[in-house]
């Protein structure tokens, strides 16, 4: 009976009991290079430029539409240094169809407003516009920092990163103390801070002898005298307020990894590192590192951008192919993580289909919310055949859904690229506290994503 449970039930299985020593060591070691990456690559646009700089080591260089291209060829698409698309072309027919890996670089945060810089009560200030979906009040009494470009009015660039070394300054955002957050407190967490609220604190000292907005003038001489800028260039700035936190072990056994902006970098990282690895591909291989997901793919930089479909065109046209025939026969993985099951709020997952810590990279046929709204929903067929390949190459993995049906849900870029005829599904890494300022990770369902990047890519 034993025999026969094992061979007809379906279980998880967890990666630390299947693994032998030396795959427990290869995990360890791809954990470093991770870490490396997310201490570099909090934004889309550090994320994009890290891209951009391994791609070079590996021999990939720029591509322009129309260029032509040849077998064992690798390039990357640089899109305005905000999303990143790398493909190698492979020695099969292009009609064969494209092997993509879809994940994206941008994380909540808090971006400034364009007119961000202002005083109160002896006290500098800059107003925030957050962005994506997170719980405000986590994001106040942390330590941030600033990342992004200031473009000023003759078109010079000023990058700018403050809050990251030792030496440097972090900035906050204050909350009232309990002493006196008895009306505070009575709030639903979703009431308890609005938007508005999520001022961050970036100085106090006022200019000798000035009695009006002293403290701001003094900013504004200090951010002059090391960047050239006047409040009139924060017009054209992006300038965003982030987890001043270095990627940390978490545990004892040091198993899990606690960061800003695991999701979806933990997915991004993975699909990079499979793309290198295979130097010689059959198929074509593709892997896009995208931008604004976290409010629904907008923009030029953004998935729904008509650039993606324009690179597969181009690469159809120039090795002969029909664009049409490519896109019917190239696969997908969306590369985006789930939430993972957290015993310390089981009551909203469904526990039999949630997705575990340790338990492997996570397939979910079809996201969305309640009656899977916005989800593409991957077929059958296609299911099979990417648990085939992961079977066949020793990728311990596992399914989920993100939540309790009526709870909640969410979305991923799965649904517009299967809109343009391509099947598509959903894969990546289970995430506890997912879209807090620090998330966390398994170092084994990271090493099991790169496994099946790679996998698939073959």
């Amino acid at each position: 009976m034993k025999d026969l449970k094992e061979k007809l039930f379906y279980d998880h299985t967890n990666v630390y009991q299947a693994i032998d020593e030396g795959e427990l060591e290869s995990i360890n070691e791809y954990a470093k290079g991770y870490m490396s990456f997310m201490t570099k690559a909090k934004t889309e646009r550090e994320a994009t430029a890290e891209g951009v700089a391994m791609a070079q080591k590996e021999g990939f260089v720029p591509y322009t539409m129309g260029m032509p291209l040849e077998v064992g060829g690798k390039y990357y698409y640089n899109n305005r240094g905000k999303a990143l698309y790398l493909f190698i072309i492979g020695s099969e027919n292009i009609e064969n169809g494209i092997r993509i890996s879809a994940a994206h670089v941008d994380s909540p945060r808090l971006d400034l407003k364009q007119v961000p810089l202002y005083e109160e009560s002896e006290m500098g200030f800059f107003k925030t516009h957050y962005y994506g979906g997170i719980k405000k009040y986590q994001w106040t009494t942390i330590p941030l920092a600033l990342h992004g470009v200031i473009y000023k009015k003759d078109g010079e660039r000023v990058d700018v990163t403050i809050g990251e070394d030792d030496e440097d300054p972090v900035f906050y955002i204050n909350d009232l103390l309990p002493h006196l957050g008895k009306d505070q407190m009575k709030k639903p967490l979703a009431e308890a801070f609005t938007g508005e609220d999520l001022n961050i604190l970036i100085g106090s000292e006022p200019v000798k002898g000035e009695t009006k907005d002293s403290v701001k003038l003094h900013v504004m001489m200090l951010l002059n005298e090391k960047y050239g800028i006047t409040e009139a260039d924060f017009l054209s700035a992006e300038l965003t307020a982030v987890p001043a936190f270095k990627p940390r072990y978490v545990g004892f056994d040091r198993s899990l990894i606690a960061a800003y902006g695991h999701d979806d970098k933990v997915c991004a990282y993975p699909a990079l590192t499979a793309l290198f690895e295979n130097k010689s591909p059959k198929k074509t291989l593709m892997t896009i590192l995208a931008d604004k997901e976290e409010i629904g793919s907008e923009g030029n930089t953004g998935m729904k951008c008509q650039v993606f479909t324009d690179i597969m065109e181009e690469i159809a046209k120039a090795l002969g192919g029909n664009y049409h025939v490519v896109k019917e026969n190239s696969k997908c993985l969306s590369a985006d993580v789930n939430a993972a099951f957290d015993p310390n709020f089981a009551e909203v997952y469904e526990r039999k289909n949630s997705s575990y810590i340790n338990h492997g990279i996570v397939m979910t046929k079809f996201t969305g919310a309640r009656g899977k709204s916005g989800s593409s929903d991957a077929s059958a067929e296609y299911v099979s055949f990417v648990r085939r390949i992961f079977d066949e190459h020793g990728v311990i993995w596992q399914t989920g859904e993100l939540g309790k049906v009526d709870q909640g849900g969410g979305g991923t870029v799965a649904a517009y690229i299967a809109q343009k005829n391509i099947d598509t599904v959903d894969l990546g890494v289970a995430v506890i506290s997912m879209h807090a300022p620090i998330e966390v990770i398994s170092k084994a369902d990271l090493y099991m994503a790169h496994k099946a990047f790679s996998a698939f890519n073959k």
